[in-house]
């Protein structure tokens, strides 16, 4: 039976920006997604209902919950509050505890319809150095920034949602939801040279918070991993839960039989003949 994987977009909101990464995955899961609602207030509740509808519409008890970015803090609070229904918990570029907006980011948040539009113009250069390690291929660099565009022209993001959901992540008590964590967790990140949206010893410390978590660095990749590097990090989660799920099943094969718990040191993975 091919197992089930729920994959949270970051705080664009739209699930079209992982096509790439939903492409990967599906060809080892069954991938759910989904768009993140505009609903106000927004709560973080509002979201994981969303990884619960997902489940419920697919008539699916039990899956892996995988985030990007934002949506790695909603899976976390997902994995916190219904440990029962998590198989394995993936978080990939995910903001840290006690992560921050920037001053001036800030500043775009509590006016994004006027500010918001600086925020794009900024990415390219935050996400330049990122783009030329994953992509050194000039041709494949192109093709990446032709699907990008593409994707904005057609799945546009609201400024004011993405705004709300960065605030969000303020009003989170990362440590208390971490210590909740039953399933075993796999943390990705990029290199910290190549992520500047999302501080990656910030997102390795789930490693630590969690316990027998796994943690493990994408090389050539900052905080666009799953875009720009699919195959290898549809590999990495493919590998973790396959593997996490074989265990489970000698476990309940063989009496007497305990699960292998993960340790927080990090490895990190190249994979170039992936991509």
């Amino acid at each position: 039976m091919i197992s089930t994987l729920v994959l949270v977009p970051g705080v664009q909101g739209r699930w079209e920006y992982m096509r790439r990464a939903i492409e990967a995955l599906s060809a080892h899961f069954q991938v759910l997604t989904f768009s993140l609602r505009e609903d106000q207030p927004v709560t973080m509740e509002t979201f994981t209902s969303q990884i619960t509808s997902a489940l419920e519409g697919a008539g699916v008890r039990r899956a892996t919950i995988c985030g990007i970015s934002f949506g790695g803090n909603v899976a976390l609070r997902f994995a916190a509050t219904n440990p029962d229904r998590v198989e394995a918990l993936v978080l990939a570029s995910t903001p840290g505890p006690g992560w921050r907006l920037r001053p001036r980011h800030e500043l775009y948040a509590r006016k994004p319809l006027l500010f918001g539009p600086l925020f794009f113009v900024e990415s390219p250069w935050r996400l330049r150095g990122e783009l030329v390690a994953a992509l050194p291929d000039k041709r494949a660099l192109i093709k990446l920034t032709r699907e990008v565009m593409h994707t904005i022209a057609t799945a546009p993001v609201s400024l004011t949602g993405m705004a709300a959901r960065a605030q969000l992540l303020s009003t989170m008590d990362v440590p208390a939801d971490c210590a909740r964590i039953t399933a075993p967790t796999l943390v990705i990140t990029g290199e910290p040279s190549l992520d500047h949206v999302v501080p990656a010893k910030g997102s390795s410390e789930y490693a630590h918070l969690i316990a027998g978590a796994r943690a493990v660095v994408l090389e050539r990749t900052g905080h666009w991993g799953s875009i720009t590097r699919a195959q290898a990090f549809s590999d990495l989660v493919t590998e973790f839960v396959m593997s996490h799920l074989d265990k489970d099943l000698r476990s309940n094969d063989v009496p007497g039989c305990a699960k292998a718990s993960g340790g927080a040191g990090r490895e990190r993975v190249d994979a170039a003949s992936r991509d």
